[in-house]
């Protein structure tokens, strides 16, 4: 079998074979950004034939709700003119579309701003909203009025960093491989015990720390830009509320979970996002953090049993339906505790519907 040629590596997996026999192990962050980079250039993922779906194709309703929390913190905050709507990965569109209608009818009609970098994905955006600005990056946002930023299911998908614990202390998690040729996470040689969180500092050998620079980095250049500019942000994804060790390193195709270093460029790789550090990294970067909450939580508070009761009424026909996509989008054991809706704001600007402060990690 060592000599069947349909057994090699092809596409990235062979140019990450080959880079990893050269010159040695990578870090899991590498492996993961050029393999989510590869993956998200090449398709649109999202839907029954794509490898998930996010919570704006489960159902309008998580769309409207985001666009009324838009236009009822715009209109608190005086109205302001010139405000841009800024989505970070807007996928298909879809929670823009339906955003940008709830928003209108309460008379919130901002210029709308795009940041995405995937070609096959963009393309379905401007079918879509072709009066959108799209952006490759936060950079070329607009550096003159207040934004309102929405990020839902952006943040996982970013690269992680890990470190784990081993007999001779840290070591930076790495992806080589194996006497087979097969990928596989082994620890690098360089210490890295001055980089350990000092909570994390004595766990166990075995343990594993993750973190998420690029993540932070984004975090930091928004709550940057709230507290120049004014405006609010949210952030919607799965994870935890406070710090944790492990890895939460998963790959989803056909959705299904499948080996993380099976075929990268393949698969969506995600990790769970660590919202406290980012509200810390929010507030430092000048920003209001205003509170973060469980996804489910927050949607009732912001009304979908109600609006799920009118659509209902609209037509009865669909009620299953509606209810059962409310259901996945709110319920414990589905969306409603995993994934949390994290604000931000400028300094003088009101705080958000359905976040407060003492609801932090899903408490209360």
């Amino acid at each position: 079998m060592a000599n069947d040629d349909s057994a090699m590596p092809s596409g990235l997996a062979a140019v990450f074979a080959r880079l990893i026999a050269a010159t040695g192990p990578i870090p899991i962050a590498h492996y993961m950004a050029e393999a989510n980079a590869r993956y998200y250039a090449s398709r649109d993922p999202l839907g029954a034939a794509g490898d998930f779906v996010t919570a704006p194709e489960i159902s309008q309703m998580f769309g409207e709700l985001i666009g009324l929390w838009l236009a009822d913190i715009w209109q608190r905050a005086g109205g302001p003119d010139g405000v841009c709507y800024v989505e970070l990965g807007p996928g298909r569109g879809t929670l823009a579309r339906d955003a940008l209608r709830a928003a209108s009818r309460a008379g919130f009609v901002p210029e709308v701003h795009f940041v995405e970098t995937s070609p096959a994905l963009t393309a379905l955006q401007q079918a879509a909203h072709p009066e959108a600005i799209w952006h490759h990056d936060l950079s070329g946002l607009p550096n003159d009025r207040p934004l309102l930023i929405v990020a839902n299911e952006f943040l996982d998908a970013l690269p992680v960093r890990q470190l784990v614990r081993t007999a001779g202390g840290w070591r930076e998690r790495m992806v080589g491989l194996d006497p087979e040729g097969r990928f596989t996470p082994v620890a690098g040689s360089r210490p890295m015990d001055a980089v350990a969180p000092e909570v994390f500092a004595k766990a166990g050998e075995g343990a594993i720390i993750e973190t998420s620079p690029a993540s932070a980095a984004v975090v930091q250049e928004v709550a940057g830009r709230l507290a120049r500019q004014g405006g609010a942000a949210l952030f919607i994804d799965y994870g935890y509320a406070d710090p944790q060790l492990g890895s939460t390193l998963q790959a989803v195709r056909a959705h299904r979970k499948v080996d993380v270093f099976a075929e990268p460029g393949e698969a969506d790789l995600t990790a769970h996002v660590d919202f406290a550090t980012l509200a810390a990294v929010a507030e430092q970067a000048g920003a209001r953090w205003l509170g973060t909450s469980e996804q489910g939580a927050w949607l009732l508070a912001l009304g979908i049993a109600a609006r799920a009761a009118s659509l209902t009424r609209t037509a009865p026909h669909a009620a299953e339906a509606i209810e059962a996509a409310a259901k996945r989008l709110t319920a414990p054991a589905e969306m409603g505790t995993l994934f949390k809706v994290m604000g931000l704001a400028a300094p003088g600007w009101p705080d958000g519907a359905g976040l407060a402060r003492a609801n932090s990690g899903g408490a209360g």
